[in-house]
């Protein structure tokens, strides 16, 4: 991996984003290129005609007074998105990250991770953002936008940094999960890591030999796999498993050909995003 685009605003998560950052520049040896994007509303560039119908030289001298604090509102929003970038930067070299660029825009993020993920490896989001309500463990819009539009591998921080030790992946046997199963045997990433190989649904011979398949892949990438197939709903069923084996990473594909693939695209992905309290990493 050369490089990690990492994304950060002003929410908890962003210190996690990071420090799982940092975490992965230090694994694979690559940059980290860190983003904060300014909303176009947060600039003034989105701004309606509030002067209503008033007299022509009344709204002209609103009009005035609305283009000042506009402008005043931009600028902040730029001296405010500076400073999260410098605060990012500081953690990340804290935290033992090299080469670290930042990078300041305005306009969408999902529009600029689509802009930037070309030259990149990785994107990496926090799960939750500034207008996500935590309470209600609402996912953060723009990771579900994201996770809809980008092609590379998608790591999703938690709301907190643990170093991990162990990875889960939810595997059925759709092209996405193959692709994961590539990448994790292949990349530097989760190399020495303990390793879990999960499906979801009957304990049947084809699924067995599936999952044998996949085996085969990582214990040649120098891995020692243990598998089993769960049961229940998809979401509960990976929850559950994550929970029980103290896993620290989950890597899925968000698609397939069960019931597994409908994370982002249904229901499945989202809830289980939702319901681990730990990084995800999905793979289209």
């Amino acid at each position: 991996m050369q490089k990690l685009l990492a994304f950060i605003d002003a929410s908890i998560y962003s210190r996690s984003v990071c420090e799982h950052a940092a975490w992965v520049a230090g694994r694979c040896g690559s940059t980290v290129e860190l983003f904060h994007v300014i909303g176009r509303r947060e600039t003034g560039e989105a701004r309606q005609n509030l002067s209503g119908n008033i007299t022509l030289g009344a709204r002209s001298a609103l009009l005035a007074e609305l283009a000042s604090l506009d402008e005043e509102r931009g600028r902040l929003a730029q001296k405010r998105g500076r400073a999260i970038l410098e605060d990012g930067e500081e953690l990340l070299r804290a935290a033992g990250a090299k080469e670290v660029t930042t990078r300041l825009r305005i306009g969408d993020v999902v529009e600029t991770a689509c802009d930037f993920e070309a030259e990149a490896d990785m994107v990496m989001i926090g799960k939750r953002g500034e207008a996500a309500d935590f309470a209600k463990l609402h996912l953060g819009s723009n990771l579900e936008r994201v996770a809809r539009a980008i092609k590379k591998p998608l790591f999703v921080a938690s709301r907190g940094y643990q170093e991990p030790q162990t990875f889960m992946m939810a595997y059925d046997g759709g092209s996405s999960s193959m692709k994961a199963v590539d990448y994790v045997a292949r990349s530097p990433l989760f190399a020495g890591l303990r390793c879990h190989l999960v499906t979801v649904g009957a304990d049947t011979p084809e699924v067995r030999k599936s999952l044998e398949s996949a085996t085969a892949m990582l214990s040649a990438g120098g891995y020692s796999i243990e598998t089993e197939v769960l049961q229940g709903p998809p979401e509960a069923a990976l929850s559950e498993a994550v929970t029980r084996k103290g896993i620290d990473l989950l890597v899925m594909g968000a698609y397939g050909h069960s019931r597994i693939r409908s994370l982002i695209i249904g229901s499945t992905t989202t809830e289980v995003l939702r319901l681990c309290k730990i990084p995800v990493v999905l793979f289209r």
